[in-house]
């Protein structure tokens, strides 16, 4: 038997040679940690196939899964927050809403689209949490309210996807102001018979769970969404006590009435655009 021994350097063989995986390539569920192409998880809706864990996602996702092939007409696309009370943190206001703008190629928390839902014209608001937590500003507000006079024009429903930590600290009064202004709106949707349907997902607090996103003639959420005004930890440090199991999820919040349904995210327009026709009808 005769014995070879390698002695020169640098030679490599296939095996030895690394292979990159480009990024973005595998989804892993943080729930069961199961790994999955990322092809096969935008087929199933952005949830895990085998535990159903629904992934955050935003405007661009949820547009795709609502609007028929995908088209829509964007409305106020290109509106922006100004620095009213000239607010510095860590930066400047403006120099915070230029970075989130360049990181997510978003003008601001919210985007509006008008186009039709498996045959029904509709107007949808859909927040993302991506840009300063989704955070409601001046800006979102004056976004949701343009998107139901719009809605109001046209005798269409009217949709609100919310996902958000709830107000701007950096507008203070302003960005509470909306809250008021959007509830407003809402109720000229209603005088005129126009359906408004809430659909909320994971994370959905604070001022907008205060306001808009409860007052849908139906009120709708995802499984497992976090649903509250306050964070669990404040109210835990409020009140003093432990909170019940699963406090302030989609589920809990079924349970005690205040949601109509939980809607998994593949099922999502099947079941609205069941509703609207009904109402219609």
């Amino acid at each position: 038997m005769s014995w070879f021994k390698r002695t020169e350097k640098g030679i490599t063989t296939p095996t030895e040679e690394k292979r990159e995986v480009p990024d973005g390539l595998w989804y892993q569920c943080p729930e069961c940690k199961t790994v999955v192409h990322t092809r096969e998880h935008e087929e199933h809706a952005w949830t895990c196939s085998e535990c159903n864990y629904h992934a955050r996602v935003g405007s661009k996702e949820y547009f795709e899964l609502f609007f028929d092939n995908n088209e829509f007409v964007e409305l106020d696309e290109h509106l922006s927050s100004s620095d009213p009370l000239k607010f510095t943190d860590s930066q400047p206001y403006p120099k915070r809403i230029k970075a989130a703008q360049a990181k997510t190629g978003l003008t601001d928390a919210v985007r509006t689209g008008f186009g039709k839902v498996n045959e029904q014209d509709v107007v949808i608001c859909c927040m993302d949490f991506t840009f300063i937590g989704g955070s409601m500003g001046s800006v979102v507000g004056e976004k949701i309210s343009r998107g139901i006079d719009y809605a109001r024009e046209k005798k269409t429903p009217f949709i609100m996807v919310s996902k958000s930590g709830g107000a701007r600290m950096m507008e203070a009064g302003f960005s509470l102001m909306q809250m008021a202004k959007t509830s407003a709106r809402l109720a000229l949707l209603d005088e005129e018979g126009l359906p408004y349907i809430s659909i909320l997902t994971d994370p959905t607090t604070g001022g907008v769970t205060a306001s808009y996103a409860m007052l849908g003639d139906f009120n709708i959420s995802e499984p497992g969404a976090l649903i509250g005004f306050a964070g669990p930890r404040v109210v835990r440090e409020t009140i003093g006590k432990d909170l019940p199991a699963g406090f302030q999820t989609s589920e809990f919040l079924l349970e005690h009435g205040f949601l109509d349904f939980i809607v998994d995210r593949k099922e999502m327009k099947k079941r609205v655009s069941d509703l609207l026709r009904m109402i219609s009808k």
